[in-house]
């Protein structure tokens, strides 16, 4: 489990997609985030990811596994070689059997938070796409 060091008081701005094909649980993730401060585009499939991403730069990419057209695993993978500044990459799944976690780390994303998505979860994915901080 992932956990928040993000500051809610002061939200950083970022640019966030969300990779998720039913309606409900887009709406639902896309309340949390704006709870948190936050705002997100969104894709409904792998292919509208890849179209997205030609489209203008993410620092965070909340992925679903199962979509349809192309899948989250698939998407992230084509993200990996394609573009060198890369987002950060978080699987949003219902998948939580044992290996899970692994196969989509193996695919390239950085974390995987399990759903139904728990707000300080979701907080502490938006914290791997923060910049680091800076020592003056």
């Amino acid at each position: 489990m992932i956990v928040a060091r993000l500051n809610s008081t002061q939200p950083v701005p970022l640019r966030i997609l969300l990779a998720e094909d039913n309606l409900i649980n887009q709406k639902v993730a896309l309340l949390m985030l704006k709870r948190l401060g936050q705002r997100a585009d969104v894709a409904s499939n792998g292919l509208e990811v890849m179209e997205a991403m030609e489209r203008q730069s993410y620092d965070l990419v909340l992925m679903d596994i199962q979509m349809p057209e192309m899948d989250g695993l698939e998407a992230t993978r084509a993200i990996r070689q394609r573009w060198h500044d890369r987002p950060k990459i978080v699987a949003v799944t219902a998948h939580v059997l044992d290996g899970d976690r692994e196969m989509c780390l193996e695919a390239g994303m950085d974390e995987y938070i399990a759903k139904p998505i728990e707000m300080e979860e979701l907080a502490g994915a938006l914290d791997l796409a923060l910049p680091d901080p800076v020592e003056v």
